[in-house]
């Protein structure tokens, strides 16, 4: 019997390279016969893979976010109208969203849709009416709080140019993060009272997530699950991938993938699998971890490191060794491609890879492409005249990815990130199978000088086997767009 070991060397890529050449036999036995028959079935049996795909049994919890006093109704008169304008990308500005709506609430004062900035590192312009259905937000959202498109011709010199050149008594820009509710009675409404309007800039994570009233926390995730729409031409490319996904049309020519696909009806025939990997250059970066790729590589990421941040890194004190061991390095193409091998995922199954920019490009993912053929993005599943409306633009490509990830039958980020907070949370309300790797258990695992495969199979099912999608009741200071239990599910 053939021995699977995982060897580290200095130059982490070359192993992960040599080990994929020793596992890509297991993974396509056709392509190494009469080898591929000599090697021990170090996957998945038929009854795990069908255990794998299965859905989440009912745990006991359900979706609990309408008012528990259905005849309270809008105050008569507001108290002015507050203007965010939200940083980030497509689900941090999501998120604030969320906590616009609260915030409004709180101060019973009319919300004007809010203002996306330009990110500095995406560069995408969309505004809130480019990326959701605004007649919708507004319509689920009226019993709650007043909203309109725009300012009044009044309020109309309150834009962003306008608080752009000089300091302004209508902003508020010392709202610190996770502010409670009366830090906002106490600071905004007098601004409201004098001006009739408050902007907030910087505004987000500007509210708690503990010591609010759950009416409050309710309506965070009423905007979140039921308000927040994407507009018509995204939910449609979305559910084009997803049809494509699920009853693919062999348009692929690598007669290997056809014969997998034609070969058997298998398990998780129509099912696929949404993979985030968040690998880009930023997060390579700010992890400070040693990727592989030697002193070029860490000079380069350390000199990026300096000019972003100025050398303001905690990770940076650390060594390579301490941060894998406490969980704290993005898991790379590569490893990721071994975890779900791990986990039973094989050749025959259907991936889709929701990223944006792979840091490393192509080079980084085609082992992860070896290793699962039937990878899919929206590139390789859209035509150019589906994907023109999205081209180009960070939040609306993201938007898609959301749709499809929501989707999917099993969800699995590669790191942790406000795509993956935002995803599991809605996965976890409606209880659908999302996997979270144990990021210190794998950094300690790949740290290992020498492990057979089975040994590394088996840890990694053993300690993910409790994270498939279990609810976990929001702790304190833990945020409600990932944990909506119990502020917004009720047991039964």
């Amino acid at each position: 019997m053939l021995r699977f070991r995982i060897k580290y060397q200095s130059h982490r890529g070359g192993a992960f390279a040599a080990l994929l050449v020793l596992l890509l036999p297991a993974f396509c036995p056709s392509l190494f016969s009469p080898l591929g028959h000599a090697l021990p079935s170090i996957f998945s049996s038929d009854e795990q893979n069908s255990e794998l795909w299965a859905p989440l049994a009912h745990q006991g919890w359900r979706p609990c976010i309408e008012s528990e006093n259905n005849l309270v109704s809008l105050p008569t008169k507001s108290t002015g109208y507050i203007q965010v304008f939200l940083d980030g990308g497509l689900n941090q500005q999501r998120m604030g969203i969320c906590d616009a709506v609260a915030v409004a609430k709180i101060l019973n004062a009319t919300l004007v849709i809010p203002h996306l900035e330009v990110n500095p590192v995406w560069k995408d312009s969309s505004s809130f009416e480019d990326i959701y259905d605004v007649g919708h937000f507004i319509s689920v959202l009226k019993d709650e709080i007043s909203i309109v498109r725009e300012l009044p011709q009044e309020f109309s010199w309150s834009t962003r140019e306008y608080y752009a050149v000089a300091i302004r008594a209508t902003r508020v820009k010392t709202a610190p993060v996770h502010a409670s509710a009366n830090w906002y009675i106490e600071n905004v409404a007098p601004i409201l009272q004098s001006y009739g309007i408050a902007a907030i800039a910087p505004f987000s994570h500007r509210l708690a997530f503990d010591n609010l009233p759950g009416e409050l926390q309710r309506l965070r995730c009423k905007v979140n699950f039921q308000a927040l729409v994407f507009v018509p031409h995204i939910n449609a490319l979305g559910e084009a991938l997803v049809k494509r996904l699920r009853y693919p049309v062999g348009k692929h020519s690598d007669e290997y993938i056809q014969e997998v696909v034609d070969e058997s009806v298998h398990a998780a025939s129509g099912k696929f699998v949404v993979l985030h990997l968040r690998f880009d250059k930023d997060m390579a970066a700010h992890s400070a971890c040693d990727f592989g790729g030697g002193k070029a590589e860490r000079l380069a990421l350390a000199k990026y490191r300096q000019v972003i941040w100025q050398g303001r890194v905690l990770n940076s004190q650390f060594t390579d060794e301490e941060l894998r061991s406490q969980g704290r390095c993005p898991l790379t193409p590569e490893e990721i491609g071994l975890l779900l091998a791990a986990l039973g995922f094989d050749s025959r199954t259907r991936l889709y890879l929701a990223s944006h920019k792979v840091y490393g490009g192509e080079a980084r993912i085609s082992s992860l492409r070896k290793l699962f053929p039937l990878m899919e993005d929206k590139k390789s599943l859209a035509s150019e005249e589906q994907l023109a409306k999205v081209e180009g633009k960070a939040s609306l490509l993201a938007a898609v990815d959301y749709h499809v990830s929501m989707h999917s039958d099993v969800f699995i980020s590669a790191s942790p990130g406000n795509m993956h907070n935002a995803v599991v949370g809605r996965r976890t309300y409606l209880n659908l199978k999302t996997i979270r790797p144990n990021m210190a258990l794998l950094g300690q695992l790949f740290l290992n000088k020498t492990m057979e495969w089975s040994e590394f199979q088996q840890a990694v099912q053993t300690g993910h086997k409790n994270r498939q999608g279990q609810i976990r009741p929001r702790k304190p200071k833990q945020s409600i767009y990932t944990y909506p239990a119990p502020d917004c599910m009720c047991q039964q």
